[in-house]
C-alpha cells in the first residue's frame, strides 16, 4: 500500500511525497499552492508543475535533506527502519529541518502553533553530547523531530540569551549546535578561526560562538535560515523560517555525488547557478569567488557542493547563503589533500597557479584580471585580519600559523 507525506513549505501545504509498493517515491504539488501568486518551488530542481516527479528527479532535494553516510545508518538503526529509506526517514525525522520544509502523514495539521522548547540544564546539555554518537540528532526522543544534512554531530537549539533550549514538537531553532570530535584535535576552535576569520574580510559568513559543558567545547553556529518577524499585531518578534536549499539540492544531484571526482558540481555550475538565479547577481557571485580563494588560502579541502547553499529571503529576493561549515582540513595529514571542487582543473591546492586562476576565470566568465588580483588581495586581508581573530589557545595559534604561510606562498607566486 502506498504511503504519502504532506510536505509543508513554512506554513503552506506544498505537495505530497508518496512512496510507492515497489519502495519509489515521486513528488507532486499541491494544486492549490501552484494556484497561489506567492509560491515558490522547493528547489530550483523542482520548478512548479503539475506533472509528477520521479524518483531520479526528486530525491536529490528530499535525500538532501537527511543525514549522511554513518549518521544515517545509526539513525536508521536506532528507529528500527532502513537506511536507504529515505521516505521512512522523512517520516520519522523531518520535523525541523534545514529551510522551511516540514514532512507530516498526510492529513496531519501541523503540530505547533505555539513555539514549545526545553531549557536543558549544563549536565543535561552535556549528556547529550556525550550520547550523541550513539544517538545522532536525537532521533526517537519524545517530541524530538529533527533533521540536518551532513556526517558531523550536531543538534539544533535554541539560543534565549544565556539558554539554551531544545525546540519540541517542530518548534523552529536559532543555533546548531557542533560539538568537538575526539578524532579531530581542536576542531572545534579549527572551526571558529576559520569562520571568524572569513568574517573578518568581509565574507558573509554566519555567526558563530563556542561554549563547554562539563568541559566538553562546542561550537555554535547561528541558522541563517531563521529570522526573527514582527507580524502585525504582535507585540512581540516571532521567528521565522526562511527557505534555503545547498547547491547539490538545487543542482538535482543527489548527496552520495557531492564531490565533484563522482559527479558532484564543478565550480562552473556553481558560478553559473548563481548567475542565473541571484538576486543581486553582481554581489553574489563576487562573494562565491571570494568563498573559493579563502578555501583555497585556509586550506579547506572539503568545500563540496553541500557546503555552498541559496537562501529564499521574504520578499522574493534569492541570495548566496552566508558561509558555513568552513574548517582548515589541511590541519589533519590523514584527511585527503584534494579538493573537493578542482579550480581551473586542478584539484591539488600545491598546483593551483596562474594557469589554473586564469581558466577558473574563464569557466566563471569573470575578468582575468580581476580574478587574480582579487586572491592576492584576499590573502593579505588574511595575513592582516589573523592576529584580531586568533585566541589564546595553542591548536589555533598553529592554525593561524599554517594559514599565514599558505597566504604568503599565494601572494609570492600572484605578486610576481
Amino acid at each position: 500500500m502506498a504511503r504519502t507525506l504532506d510536505v509543508f513549505l513554512h506554513r503552506d501545504l506544498a505537495g505530497t511525497l508518496t512512496q510507492n509498493n515497489q519502495g519509489d517515491m515521486t513528488f507532486e504539488y499541491d494544486e492549490d499552492y501552484l494556484g497561489n501568486p506567492a509560491a515558490i518551488p522547493l528547489s530550483q530542481s523542482l520548478p512548479l508543475t503539475r506533472k509528477r516527479f520521479t524518483r531520479r528527479a526528486c530525491r536529490p532535494f528530499f535525500a538532501g535533506v537527511l543525514p549522511e553516510e554513518a549518521k544515517r545508518e545509526i539513525i536508521a538503526r536506532n528507529l528500527g527502519i532502513s537506511a536507504r529509506n529515505d521516505f521512512a526517514l522523512l517520516e520519522q525525522i523531518g520535523g525541523e529541518c534545514a529551510g522551511a520544509v516540514t514532512f507530516l502523514p498526510k492529513g496531519t495539521p501541523l503540530p505547533y502553533l505555539e513555539e514549545s522548547y526545553r531549557q536543558l540544564s549544563e549536565a543535561e546539555l552535556a549528556s547529550i553530547l556525550r550520547f550523541l554518537p550513539k544517538r545522532p540528532l536525537m532521533a526517537g526522543e519524545t517530541g524530538i523531530r529533527l533533521s540536518l544534512a551532513g556526517v558531523q554531530d550536531k543538534i539544533a537549539v535554541r539560543i534565549e540569551g544565556e539558554k539554551i533550549c531544545l525546540p519540541l514538537n517542530g518548534s523552529p531553532s536559532t543555533h546548531i549546535l557542533k560539538p568537538q570530535i575526539e578524532r579531530f584535535e581542536g576542531l572545534v576552535f579549527n572551526e571558529e578561526l576559520c569562520m571568524r576569520l572569513s568574517a573578518a574580510v568581509g565574507i558573509p559568513t554566519a555567526g558563530i560562538k563556542t561554549g563547554a559543558a562539563e568541559g566538553m567545547h562546542y561550537l555554535l553556529v547561528e541558522r541563517y535560515d531563521r529570522a526573527h518577524v514582527t507580524s502585525p499585531g504582535d507585540s512581540q518578534p516571532k521567528l521565522h523560517r526562511e527557505h534555503q536549499e545547498d547547491f547539490c539540492q538545487a543542482l538535482g544531484i543527489v548527496s552520495e555525488h557531492k564531490y565533484q571526482s563522482e559527479g558532484g558540481p564543478s565550480l562552473k555550475q556553481c558560478f553559473e547557478l548563481v548567475r542565473n538565479t541571484s538576486s543581486v547577481p553582481l554581489v553574489d557571485l563576487q562573494s562565491l569567488l571570494d568563498a573559493v580563494f579563502f578555501n583555497l588560502l585556509i586550506g579547506n579541502n572539503d568545500a563540496h557542493g553541500k557546503n555552498f547553499s541559496l537562501l529564499y529571503r521574504a520578499g522574493g529576493q534569492t541570495r548566496l547563503a552566508p558561509l558555513y561549515d568552513l574548517v582548515s582540513t589541511a590541519a589533519y595529514p590523514e584527511l585527503s589533500t584534494k579538493m573537493a571542487m578542482k579550480i581551473g582543473g586542478e584539484n591539488e591546492p600545491g598546483k593551483v597557479g596562474q594557469k589554473q586562476i586564469e581558466r577558473l576565470a574563464n569557466e566563471a566568465a569573470l575578468s582575468a584580471p580581476m580574478v587574480r588580483n582579487r586572491l592576492a588581495e584576499l590573502a593579505d586581508a588574511v595575513i592582516a585580519a589573523l592576529p584580531t581573530v586568533t585566541r589564546e589557545e595553542p591548536f589555533a595559534a598553529g592554525l593561524a600559523g599554517q594559514i599565514r604561510d599558505r597566504c604568503r606562498r599565494i601572494i609570492g607566486l600572484f605578486k610576481k
